[in-house]
């Protein structure tokens, strides 16, 4: 069947014109705040000793991924509050959905590789210099893009296979593959079969295996001192808590078949828009060595600002 569909009318997630306004203005502060937050955290380990710590280079790549993902996203869904005009060109929407799979899936295997890192550090510390190298760290940023690439490019592949004839409205602010599934012209049992495959259950056994990871870590935290328990607890608790906030409403969204009716647009809020904006506050305020490291850095800019401007 042929495709005669040249572009898509994105509804968005509201109605109401006030419910607009203040999403506007809502929406627009949460964008400069990710900007902001995850721009000082590149800049803070860039430029100090932080760096050559894994857990901190993989923070590094993740808050780069944040500002990238975020990018795909939260401009288009601000103008469109405002725009009379909500049209997306064919093209445009399937560079979109790729990549926000493709930023998406990066991040969430640097999450993965974030888990390892502590799960080694705790678990084996003294194996952790051996085991987790720089070599080894650069691996798994390259192994999260390859990964993450061909789960994009077969979202892409299988949409771009499909056919659309006649509603071009779709129901969320973003394209995305199950929105534009409640499109096709076709039987798309099978197609949401693979959609949960290749979303849903990806996303549900990475959870599961770094919730795994943190159980482990915990265990072993026994054996530990109280300091050091406090101090692992600590940064165990912010990964924890961007895991949670990162994979259970992307789970919620893609695990239910696109017919189960369910909140998708207020699910995808949550690791679209509000788990980028708080990353930078929870790897900083739970986090004396980000902290000083952040002193240090943005003094010595500000040092040299002056010195140049005098």
């Amino acid at each position: 069947m042929q495709n005669s569909v040249t572009e898509f009318v994105l509804l968005g997630l509201f109605v109401n014109k006030e419910m607009k306004l203040l999403s506007f203005i809502f929406f627009t502060l949460c964008y400069l705040a990710i900007l902001l937050g995850n721009f000082v955290i590149f800049i803070t380990i860039s430029y100090s000793y932080l760096i050559q710590q894994p857990m901190y280079y993989f923070l590094c790549h993740l808050s780069l991924m944040d500002l990238g993902y975020t990018s795909t996203i939260i401009p288009r869904l601000i103008r469109d509050l405002l725009a009379k005009s909500k049209t997306i060109s064919y093209n445009s929407c399937m560079t979109q959905l790729f990549s926000l799979h493709l930023l998406g899936g990066v991040e969430m295997f640097i999450l993965v590789s974030m888990a390892f890192d502590r799960y080694i550090a705790i678990c084996k510390p003294l194996h952790y210099l051996i085991i987790v190298n720089r070599k080894r760290c650069n691996l798994f940023i390259l192994l999260a893009w390859v990964v993450a690439f061909w789960h994009s490019i077969a979202q892409l592949f299988m949409i771009l296979s499909l056919p659309f004839c006649g509603p071009n409205q779709i129901d969320h602010f973003i394209c995305d593959v199950k929105p534009l599934l409640q499109l096709v012209c076709m039987d798309t049992s099978i197609v949401n079969c693979s959609v949960i495959a290749n979303n849903g259950m990806v996303a549900l056994v990475t959870f599961l295996v770094l919730i795994s990871s943190y159980i482990a870590i915990l265990y072993n935290l026994q054996r530990y001192s109280s300091e050091g328990r406090r101090k692992a607890l600590s940064t165990c608790g912010s990964h924890i808590m961007v895991v949670v906030l990162f994979f259970v409403p992307c789970i919620s969204t893609y695990v239910p078949p696109p017919s189960a009716g369910n909140n998708d647009k207020e699910f995808s809020i949550f690791y679209t828009v509000i788990a980028p904006m708080l990353n930078p506050l929870i790897y900083t305020l739970r986090n004396a060595e980000m902290k000083n490291a952040m002193q240090k850095v943005w003094s010595r800019k500000i040092d040299l600002l002056f010195n140049v401007n005098i």
